[in-house]
């Protein structure tokens, strides 16, 4: 296949999965909109270091691929979606999900970052994603790896309005490192810690061994609630 027609064929898979992830939202936003008083607030999070300080000129959200080329970011590819949904529980349209985290190598896309020598010049490093109707995301990524000092984690903000609404980072639940992790470990126990903490799963259908990961953020959240 040429690249020309690669990369056509890529766009069209990208396209048609970030369509299935909102049609997954779809799904569950009455109930989640008739639950409201019983979601779980997603608690916010330090942004931390190493949020780029230089934006790649690729941002989108295929982090395994920056821009055309052919050579993917070494990884296990990862899969991830969500919805954003407010306070009362409803789906955030036009809602800007950035995520950033380091590549397998522990190093992220920042002039500061460790193992800078070693970072994997295909990974991106970061990416963005407006949400739709039903506030869902998607992602094509690498599942997070530990560096020294951290558990694994993918850092995330939400903006509407070029207005920072939240930040926060997910986890990779059962992973050993979590209980070590001080930033894991600050958020109370319970739902609040679950809510961030979630499973990184296999595809059956995937003969790379492709992962899935759902990550639902609901703004809101605060250290009284």
């Amino acid at each position: 296949m040429g690249t020309h027609a690669w990369a056509l064929s890529r766009r069209r898979f990208m396209s048609r999965v970030a369509c299935a992830a909102a049609a997954a939202g779809a799904a569950g936003s009455l109930r989640a909109w008739a639950f409201a008083e019983e979601l779980t607030r997603t608690p916010p999070q330090t942004e931390g270091p190493f949020y780029p300080d230089h934006l790649p000129l690729d941002t989108d959200n295929d982090l395994l691929i920056i821009n055309e080329t052919v050579t993917p970011a070494v990884g296990e590819v990862t899969h991830l979606s969500g919805r954003v949904l407010d306070a009362r529980g409803e789906p955030l349209r036009n809602a800007l999900v950035e995520i950033w985290q380091c590549d397998q190598h522990g190093a992220y896309l920042h002039s500061g970052t460790t193992n800078a020598n070693k970072r994997d010049k295909n990974f991106q490093g970061f990416g963005r994603f407006m949400t739709g109707r039903e506030g869902a995301y998607y992602f094509r990524t690498i599942k997070p790896v530990p560096y020294p000092g951290r558990t694994p984690h993918i850092h995330f903000k939400i903006k509407v309005k070029g207005q920072d609404k939240l930040t926060t980072q997910c986890y990779v639940r059962g992973h050993p490192g979590n209980d070590r992790d001080g930033i894991w470990r600050d958020i109370p126990a319970g739902k609040l810690r679950d809510s961030v903490t979630i499973p990184f799963e296999p595809i059956p259908e995937s003969k790379i061994g492709e992962l899935a990961a759902k990550f639902d953020m609901v703004l809101g959240w605060t250290p009284e609630a």
